[in-house]
């Protein structure tokens, strides 16, 4: 089969080109100030935590060991047509069997999964083995909208709904989508024991600045950490197709000084107070 200089040059140049992609986007973090993406962003939000970044190097990682694979895949191909086209290579080789590559194209690639592996296993690990916490949030996932409880030993004792705020209602600053009518408050600095469920469908609760997402399953519940390191506001959404509704549920996390923490669980005593037996909670929409 004769293989053309016009297809030739093609393969290098689509090559070259994903490439140039891969390692553009890398490169190229979309810069999120208080965990907000911007349009046409390109990369990872700038991460809020420890396991973020952790998460993103990782990302980084992979990105380079792929372009690298690909860059000897495409120049692979390009010095087998070079060498091995009909013009230089006439009478072909006949040969069936060659030991030496068998063994690399089996051991590369095992060691290329482990180079993969170990990393990502220690992330994992990382992620799952929960730190002694400072406070615990239940989050719990509504059709559709999100419920926050905070415990009452660690100076909560209330629960409320956190509802998106309609386009007509948003005030100056607050993204269209994404903000809450009640947020999540956190201290900063501190550790976070996040608690998820769901009490109908299956949900998912992300927070890219936080580099974590954790499925909400009903009967279920899922934890996970984080602490973040610098106070601000970040926004995630649901991230399960859990219905009509689901572009509806955004998160919004505030994160705080402790003092402005400590203030805020007084205030949220009185706004979301219990009566009886039943918890006052938000509008739900």
């Amino acid at each position: 089969m004769r293989i053309g200089t016009a297809a030739l040059r093609s393969t290098i140049t689509i090559s070259l080109a994903g490439l140039a992609a891969a390692l553009t986007g890398t490169a190229a973090a979309a810069q999120t100030e208080g965990g907000l993406p911007h349009p046409w962003g390109v990369g990872l939000q700038n991460m809020a935590t420890e396991l973020g970044r952790d998460a993103a190097s990782f990302h980084t990682y992979l990105v380079w060991l792929i372009a690298l694979i690909s860059l000897f895949v495409a120049g692979l191909l390009v010095a087998i047509v070079i060498k091995f086209g009909e013009r230089q290579n006439p009478t072909p080789s006949r040969t069936t069997h060659n030991t030496l590559l068998e063994v690399a194209w089996t051991v590369v690639p095992v060691l290329i999964l482990v180079a993969i592996a170990i990393p990502s296993f220690r992330l994992l690990r990382e992620q799952l083995v929960i730190p002694k916490h400072d406070l615990v949030v239940k989050a719990t996932g509504f059709a559709w909208y999100w419920g926050y409880e905070y415990p009452a030993d660690q100076g909560g004792g209330f629960k409320f709904d956190s509802n998106m705020i309609e386009a007509k209602d948003l005030k100056p600053g607050q993204p269209r989508l994404l903000a809450v009518d009640n947020e999540m408050v956190v201290p900063v600095g501190k550790v976070v024991r996040m608690q998820v469920t769901a009490a109908d469908v299956l949900h998912s609760f992300a927070v890219p600045a936080f580099g974590f997402k954790l499925d909400a399953i009903p009967g279920r519940l899922n934890e996970m950490w984080f602490r973040a390191d610098r106070e601000g506001v970040y926004y995630g959404q649901c991230s399960e197709l859990c219905g009509n509704g689901h572009p509806y549920m955004p998160i919004t996390v505030r994160v705080v000084s402790e003092a402005a923490y400590t203030q805020w669980l007084q205030e949220a005593k009185t706004k979301f107070a219990s009566t009886g037996a039943q918890p006052k909670l938000a509008t739900a929409q």
